[in-house]
């Protein structure tokens, strides 16, 4: 049963961030007008959880890269007569790689809030006997060699709720 409720957590959160209220919108509302930042398409949002070498020798990837995985289940057990009622710890990895050091942490820093203003407009229920509450962290991490020759990733975890038969 867990496994089935992190792949569907993982599922509602791909489908939030691919809607036309998604990422798209987020960032172009996020741009200053005359500003083109790396539009990201739906091949570049996966439900995976890979390191950013592994994936690169494994085929292309292509920049801005979005990694969606289901980190933890905990069954709480908060109401009595349901076979699932806990959280579900989800996160969410922005990768970011170009070929210079000027920019890359400014680019990074627009693909992760473009995440979290999706984040922060879907609070409520989900559907499903999901709801997610607002709440989010993120964790940004060093420059390191690869991608285009720099990469740097941004990791957002959060808490969506399940109460589930």
């Amino acid at each position: 049963m867990t496994a089935k409720i992190g792949g569907a957590a993982t599922s509602k959160v791909i489908a939030r961030m691919t809607a036309p209220t998604g990422i798209g919108s987020s960032l172009a509302a996020l741009t200053a007008p005359g500003d083109k930042p790396a539009a990201v398409d739906l091949g570049q949002i996966r439900a995976q959880y890979v390191a950013a070498d592994l994936a690169e020798r494994s085929g292309v990837v292509k920049y801005p890269s979005i990694q969606v995985y289901c980190e933890k289940v905990v069954n709480d057990l908060k109401e009595k007569f349901r076979s699932f009622s806990g959280r579900v710890q989800m996160s969410v990895e922005v990768r970011h790689s170009q070929d210079r050091l000027d920019g890359l942490q400014q680019a990074l820093e627009l693909y992760t809030d473009a995440v979290t203003a999706v984040l922060s407009a879907g609070r409520g229920d989900w559907g499903d006997g999901m709801f997610y509450g607002g709440g989010y962290e993120v964790g940004f991490g060093a420059v390191k060699s690869g991608g285009k020759n720099f990469i740097q990733v941004a990791k957002i975890t959060f808490e969506i709720g399940v109460s589930r038969n």
